[in-house]
C-alpha cells in the first residue's frame, strides 16, 4: 500500500499501517489526559503528602526520568523501533498498575509512587525517540507534515476532553480509576503498534559490544553542529520552559491572591485548547500556501507575543476572559508551529540518528523545564507572582530571534554541506549492516 494518497474529498490517506500507529497514539494520549496530574492527586488525597513531597515527586519524576533516558536514546537507535515502543508501553502499564494494586492491597507508599513516576517519565522519553523514527519509516516524506498535524490535533482533542472526564471519574470512583485507565491505555497502545505488521528493517548496529561515550553524545553533537536545527532547538527550549515555568506561579496568583474558584481556573485553561484543534488543522494548508519556513517563522514569532498579557490579570470575569484570550492565542499559534517544526526536525535528521537526536531533544527539554520551573518558583517568592510572570513574558519576546532564518534553498545547501563535513568525521553512526 502506498504511504500516502489523496481521497476524492482531498483528505490524504497515509495507509493502514500509519492508521494503526495513529490509533495507538490516540488511545495512550487520551489515557494520559484522563489521568492528568494523577500522581500529585494521589500523593495528596491518598498519602496526605505535603507541598514539599508533592514538589519533589513532580521534579524527580521529570529530572531523574530524563537522566535515565539518556543512555536509552542510543540504545534505541540500533534496534528495531516498534518492539522498543511496545516494550515502553508495557513498562508504563506495569508501573501504573503496580500503584493501583498496591493501593487495593493497602501497601501503597510514597517511595513506590516516586519510582513509578520516574519509570513512566523515562519510558515516555524512550518511546518518543523510537516513535519519530517509526513514523518517518511509515510515511512518505511529502506527507510528514500531514501526519504530524494529525498527531497534534489528536493531542489537543485529548487535552480538551480528557481532564473533565478524569475529574468526573475521580469524583465518582476515586483517584485510582484514572491511573488504571491510563495504564490500560498503554496496553491498548502496545496492541495497536503490534497490529502495524509488516517487516521492519534492521538498523545499523554498534561494531563493538555496548555503547560508547560518542553514542551518548551524538544526538546533542548533531543538533548543536547543525546550522538550522541549533537555533530551532534553543528557541523551543526557551519558549516551552518559560511557558511551563510560570504555570505554578500563575496558579498561585489566580487561586490565591485573585480569588478565582478552582472551576474557573480549570475553565481558563481547558477552553483555549480548542485553539490547538484549529491551529493543527490549519497548519498543512498554511504551509501549502505560504511555504514552510514562512509559516514556522510567523507562527513561532506570534506564539512568543502572548505571555506578557498575563501580567494584567485582575479579579472577576474580565480577568478570566483575559486569561482565556491569551491562552487561546498562545495555543493556536503553537499548534500551527509544532507540526511544522517537528516535520522540519525529522527531515533535517538522517535516519541513522533520529532516535539519538529526538532523545537528546526531549531529555534536554525535560531538564530545562524542571530547572526553569524551580528557578521561577524562587523568583516568584522573592519578587511576587506578577513580576515573575512579567520577566518570563519579556524573555519570551526574545525567542523569535532564535528561529532559523533563510529560505528553503539555503536549508538544502546547508544540509548538503553538513553531510559533506560529517562524512569526514569519525562518526559513531557509521555502522555495518547486520547480515
Amino acid at each position: 500500500m502506498a504511504k500516502g494518497a489523496a481521497t476524492p474529498g482531498g483528505r490524504v490517506r497515509l495507509g493502514r499501517r500509519f492508521e494503526w500507529l495513529w490509533a495507538a497514539y490516540a488511545v495512550s494520549t487520551f489515557g494520559t489526559w484522563i489521568a492528568f496530574d494523577a500522581f500529585p492527586l494521589i500523593a495528596v488525597l491518598v498519602l496526605h503528602a505535603g507541598p514539599m513531597q508533592v514538589s519533589a515527586l513532580a521534579a524527580a519524576g521529570l529530572a531523574v526520568g530524563a537522566l535515565v533516558a539518556v543512555p536509552l536514546g542510543p540504545w534505541v537507535e540500533f534496534r528495531r523501533k516498534r518492539p522498543v515502543m511496545i516494550a515502553m508501553d508495557l513498562v508504563r502499564f506495569a508501573a501504573l498498575i503496580s500503584v493501583v494494586l498496591a493501593y487495593v492491597l493497602g501497601l501503597l507508599g510514597f517511595v513506590q509512587l516516586l519510582i513509578a513516576s520516574i519509570a513512566v517519565s523515562a519510558a515516555d522519553l524512550t518511546f518518543r525517540a523510537a516513535s519519530g523514527a517509526a513514523m518517518k519509516a511509515l510515511v512518505a516524506p511529502e506527507h510528514l507534515l500531514v501526519a504530524n498535524a494529525r498527531f497534534e490535533s489528536t493531542m489537543w482533542t485529548a487535552s480538551v476532553a480528557g481532564p473533565p472526564l478524569g475529574g468526573a471519574a475521580i469524583g465518582v470512583f476515586g483517584p485510582m480509576v484514572t491511573l488504571a485507565a491510563d495504564g490500560v491505555s498503554y496496553l491498548l497502545s502496545a496492541v495497536g503498534i503490534r497490529a502495524i505488521g509488516g517487516k521492519e528493517q534492521k538498523p545499523a548496529h554498534v561494531s563493538a559490544p555496548g555503547l560508547r561515550v560518542a553514542d551518548l553524545s551524538e544526538g546533542w553533537r548533531y543538533i548543536l553542529h547543525h546550522r538550522t536545527l541549533r537555533p530551532l532547538f534553543l528557541n523551543t527550549l526557551l519558549n516551552n520552559s518559560l511557558i511551563m515555568a510560570i504555570a505554578p506561579v500563575l496558579a498561585v496568583l489566580m487561586l490565591g491572591r485573585l480569588g478565582f474558584a478552582p472551576w474557573q481556573y480549570a475553565l481558563a485553561f481547558a477552553t483555549p485548547c480548542v485553539g490547538g484543534l484549529v491551529g493543527s488543522r490549519l497548519s498543512p494548508g498554511l504551509v501549502a500556501r505560504f511555504g514552510r519556513r514562512k509559516v514556522m517563522f510567523v507562527s513561532g514569532t506570534l506564539r512568543a507575543c502572548w505571555l506578557p498579557g498575563l501580567v494584567f490579570i485582575r479579579p472577576g470575569a474580565g480577568g478570566l476572559v483575559l486569561v482565556i484570550v491569551v491562552e487561546l492565542g498562545l495555543i493556536t499559534c503553537s499548534a500551527v508551529f509544532n507540526p511544522v517544526s517537528s516535520t522540519y526536525r525529522l527531515e533535517r535528521t538522517p535516519d541513522d540518528r533520529i532516535a539519538r537526536t529526538l532523545s537528546a531533544w526531549s531529555v534536554t527539554s525535560k531538564l530545562c523545564t524542571a530547572g526553569m520551573t524551580a528557578l521561577w518558583g524562587v523568583l516568584a517568592s522573592a519578587t511576587g507572582p506578577r513580576p515573575a510572570i512579567a520577566i518570563a513574558g519579556l524573555l519570551s519576546l526574545a525567542t523569535p530571534f532564535l528561529l532559523p532564518r533563510g529560505g528553503e534553498e539555503g536549508d538544502r545547501v546547508a544540509d548538503e554541506g553538513k553531510a559533506g563535513r560529517d562524512s569526514n568525521l569519525p562518526d559513531s553512526s557509521a555502522r555495518t549492516p547486520l547480515p
